[in-house]
């Protein structure tokens, strides 16, 4: 029990990270530009889809520790999608054609043509690191995420088995201590 607590914790610290890593990457130069006073393009400049698939991969963290079983499979692979969505919008934002063409975009009304640039490598670099974690997370999420606790479930309501009959509550004292076995003290007034 307390091993699986233990790899809860370290999937939801890698996976936060690899979320993380993909937003901060996605606000960084992607591309160096080689000509004066022309800007140079971020990671969501080139691919504005990381910042969303990242945020949505934090979300998934958050909702693996709230769901169970089947639910949980589900939110696995749904962050397993956002961290192949990553990946794939890390590799095709530096196409040489999407610089390009985001470049000329930018500076057309310079009359700016033909603006030479390369690779920053790395802050691509680090979204695919994150990319692939966030990958891994969902992955294991699917796999391993039935022998992961879920929420507390002190404040559930407790199913009244057969034959067993609750103790009426009559003062004070007795009714704080129903509360606390989870018993309702107002059920049968």
């Amino acid at each position: 029990m307390r091993s699986d607590k233990r790899e809860l914790w370290i999937w939801v610290a890698a996976t936060a990270l690899g979320c993380l890593l993909v937003l901060v990457a996605a606000g960084q130069d992607w591309a160096r530009v080689l000509q004066s006073g022309v800007a140079a393009p971020t990671g969501g400049d080139l691919s504005p889809v990381l910042t969303p698939v990242a945020l949505a991969g934090l979300a998934g963290v958050v909702a693996v520790l709230a769901s169970k079983g089947t639910g949980r499979r589900v939110v696995g692979a749904v962050l397993a999608l956002c961290g192949a969505g990553a990946a794939a919008a890390t590799w095709t934002a530096l196409g040489a054609s999407n610089v390009t063409g985001w470049l000329a975009e930018q500076n057309a009304l310079r009359g700016a043509t033909d603006v030479p640039w390369e690779t920053a490598p790395l802050w691509p670099a680090v979204a695919a690191a994150g990319a692939l974690l966030m990958l891994a997370g969902g992955v294991t999420a699917i796999v391993r995420g039935a022998r992961w606790a879920g929420m507390s479930a002190r404040y559930d309501r407790a199913q009244d088995t057969p034959g067993e009959a609750k103790a009426q509550v009559t003062d004070d004292r007795a009714l704080w201590e129903a509360l606390d076995r989870g018993d309702d003290p107002t059920e049968g007034r």
